[in-house]
This record gives structure tokens, C-alpha cells and sequence, in this order.
């Protein structure tokens, strides 16, 4: 490990603990970041055979020892242009597909809104050994949920102690959650809705509602900070991620995962049979 290695890059993406402005976060910085974009393929590279080993040591122990396996949840919030795909794409691909569980939480259907908010989230958290990617979340549900005033607010604001007693259920079991708010800014959101009008390969991704969740920027501001503040303990830590640069924003989050999954401390589970009978067996075969 080199001495830039040594820096940890989810020190200094740690949101800070207490009142939040996300306006005080820059969504253009590259902290920890060196050589800037020019090398940031190559870096990608490097870490990617380290992450690709530890998540494949997490996977055998999930299948060797189910019972005692830890998971890791990644839950990946941010705004429209975000880069919540672009992240699944270039830094989950990083790692075996096999031992991925992704899921993208959409508007809740009407059976899951017979159910309590966490009902659907519950139903797609990771196995034993498994990397769970959540594409949006639980978080909607004092996010969207609020801003658009689709309840009253003692009912989401009751949603936080809900949360927070959720995720340290999870920690508690042996699930690792890091979660990520991918910070964009107003202007660059703005460039990159406009650029999706401009090319025809792109006119999928633009959705007109796009812009009726752009006009309530400031009241989803107020609720990220007040997300960020209130479901913010060590044992679930969100990290801003600056998202105005792509390359730093996937090389980021590829990061916290690699220095999160280092500190698991993996091993590869012990052979379950006689290694030495075995390889006798497969000489005489």
C-alpha cells in the first residue's frame, strides 16, 4: 500500500456528524483524488483486482458458512443525473455479478402500499456474502415522501428512530451499510438534463418529471440535510460524494467499498474435507 493508498478516502467523504447544510458541500471537488481524470482509468484498474478478490473471500464464506457470513448494503441516493446507474455500472462491474444483489426502488406499488414502508425493503436485502446495491430506497420515504407532502409530517418525520432502529438491527446481524449521497449540483444537473435533449441515444433517460422534481430543489436540499443529520451513526455512515465529476464520483464509491471490505478483515473459509486425501484421489482419477 502506497502512501496515497493510506489515505482513506471515507475519512474525508465522512458526512460530519450533527447539523447539516448540504450547501456547504462542494459537488465539484475531487478529494483524495490524484492525477484527476487522466489517471483515474488506470486507478480504477488497480483497485478493481483488489475489490474483485475481497468481494469474491466475502462470497465463499457466505456459501461455506451461511450462518456466520457477513453482507454488505450499499445504498446509493442522490437526484436526478445523480449518476446512481453510472455508479452500479462502472463500479459494481468492478466485482463478480454473481455475488451482487441490485435492486432499483421505484415508486411503491399498490400491494407495497398495503404494507409498513420497510416491508419491500426488507424483502431484497442481501444473502450471506452478498453485496446488495439499493438504487434509491428506504430514504424515499422521508425524501420524496416529503417533499411532495404524500403524507402528514408526523408520520414520515416518525419514519428517522424507524430507520435508524432498522439499520443497527442490520449492523447487528453482520450486515455492513455504507451509504452514499451522490451530490450534484444545481448547474451541473442542469447541463446534464439538457445534454439528454441534445442526443437522440439519451432521450431515454429524460423523463418530464424530471424537471417537476428539479423545481422543488431547495425543499429536497432541506430534507437531504435533515436525512443526513438525523440517520448519520457510525454503525450506518453516510458519505457525500461529489457527483459534478463522473470519474471521481465511481473512482469514490469504489473506494469506500474497497477500505470498507479491507476492514472486514476477509479470509478464505477453510477447506471442509482432508486436502490431502482429495489430492491423492484427483492423482489416481
Amino acid at each position: 500500500m502506497d502512501q496515497h493508498e493510506r489515505i482513506l478516502i471515507g475519512d474525508l467523504l465522512r458526512c460530519p456528524q450533527g447539523q447539516v447544510d448540504v450547501s456547504s458541500f462542494d459537488a465539484a471537488a475531487t478529494p483524495g483524488a490524484r492525477g484527476g481524470r487522466k489517471e483515474a482509468p488506470a486507478q480504477m484498474d488497480e483497485l478493481g483486482a483488489e475489490l474483485s478478490e475481497l468481494q469474491e473471500r466475502l462470497f465463499a464464506r457466505g456459501r461455506a458458512e451461511p450462518q456466520q457470513a457477513r453482507r454488505m448494503l450499499v445504498v446509493l441516493q442522490g437526484l436526478d443525473t445523480a449518476g446512481k446507474g453510472g455508479v452500479v455500472r462502472h463500479t459494481f462491474g468492478l466485482v463478480d455479478p454473481q455475488g451482487i444483489r441490485l435492486k432499483a426502488f421505484k415508486a411503491p406499488t399498490p400491494e407495497e402500499l398495503e404494507h409498513d414502508f420497510l416491508w419491500r425493503i426488507r424483502r431484497e436485502l442481501p444473502g450471506p456474502g452478498m453485496i446488495g446495491v439499493f438504487d434509491r430506497s428506504h430514504y424515499e420515504d422521508v425524501l420524496a415522501v416529503r417533499v411532495n407532502r404524500l403524507v402528514e409530517e408526523s408520520v414520515w418525520r416518525a419514519r428517522f428512530e424507524t430507520i435508524n432502529r432498522f439499520e443497527a438491527e442490520l449492523a447487528a446481524s453482520g450486515t455492513h451499510v455504507v451509504k452514499c449521497f451522490l451530490n450534484v449540483s444545481k448547474r451541473e444537473q442542469k447541463e446534464r438534463l439538457a445534454a439528454r435533449l441534445e442526443d437522440p441515444a439519451k432521450y431515454w433517460k429524460y423523463s418530464s418529471s424530471d424537471l417537476d422534481t428539479r423545481s422543488h430543489w431547495d425543499g429536497y436540499m432541506d430534507a437531504y440535510g435533515e436525512v443526513l443529520q438525523r440517520t448519520n451513526p457510525d454503525i450506518a455512515p453516510w458519505y457525500v460524494i461529489p457527483a459534478d465529476h463522473k470519474w471521481y464520483r465511481n473512482w469514490a464509491v469504489a473506494r469506500i467499498m474497497l477500505e470498507t471490505l479491507r476492514g472486514m478483515q476477509l479470509t478464505w473459509p477453510p477447506a471442509s474435507f482432508d486436502v490431502a486425501e482429495e489430492r491423492r484421489r484427483v492423482a489416481r482419477s
